[in-house]
């Protein structure tokens, strides 16, 4: 499992089997005379991704209790909206869809606090540059992939969800949490594909530079430097 899929896996749980009612009560009450098939469709659908869905709105908002009202409102909205969805198509996509415009809608308005990194100074090779100029690639192949074995799957979740501006987070979100296609992503946000490429490409090289920053606070750095030197005589 990628890195940092294992960031939301390991630190996202929503009570889905919980949900579950409340889902199929959402629908008794926007549809006075709903379709059994509809109700029992839905109710298999949608509990299936509420744990991912509360992974990624943790990183999108970045706090445990707005993450779960987030989920909770898009549930009910994709209840309320369910005969507009087209069956056969992607429900993954559709009902994440509606969790990012939730998100747009309500929460990007609180500001929270958190490194903006600017992204003029980022090169495309941030670690490999970075891990050169202290000396690793005497030690490892691939420095930078020594780098992010020391890196656990909380820190990069964390990178994830308090470095990059938003409006890079939720693409690399869904990239990297949702394996989702950049195709569905844009389908998701509703922008042109080479948005989402753009936004991707440029998150990673932001992404990268905050790694970096995490691995000097925790002392990774200093660590493997350390290690780089000879002992004393």
């Amino acid at each position: 499992m990628h890195l940092l899929a294992a960031a939301a896996t390991q630190s996202a749980w929503f009570p889905a089997a919980w949900l579950a009612p409340c889902v199929l009560g959402a629908i008794a009450v926007s549809r006075p005379e709903p379709g059994a098939g509809e109700s029992a469709e839905i109710g298999a659908l949608l509990p299936p991704l509420l744990d991912r869905a509360y992974g990624t709105a943790l990183h999108l908002t970045r706090n445990a209790t707005d993450a779960d009202d987030l989920v909770q409102e898009a549930a009910l909205l994709a209840c309320r909206g369910f005969g507009t969805f087209q069956p056969g198509t992607n429900f993954k996509a559709w009902f994440f869809r509606i969790l990012t415009n939730c998100f747009y809608s309500t929460y990007r308005k609180k500001k929270r606090g958190g490194t903006q990194l600017e992204l003029e100074d980022t090169p495309e090779l941030y670690l490999y540059g970075q891990t050169a100029a202290i000396g690793l690639h005497g030690q490892a192949e691939d420095p930078a992939g020594l780098l992010m074995e020391r890196l656990d799957a909380e820190q990069i979740g964390a990178a994830l969800a308090g470095e990059l501006p938003e409006e890079y987070r939720v693409v690399a979100t869904l990239y990297f949490l949702q394996d989702f296609s950049y195709q569905e992503i844009a389908e998701v946000l509703e922008i042109p594909v080479g948005t989402v490429r753009s936004r991707l490409h440029r998150g990673r090289r932001m992404l990268q530079k905050a790694l970096w920053v995490i691995a000097e606070e925790r002392g990774i750095i200093r660590d493997l430097t350390a290690a780089d030197q000879p002992p004393e005589a």
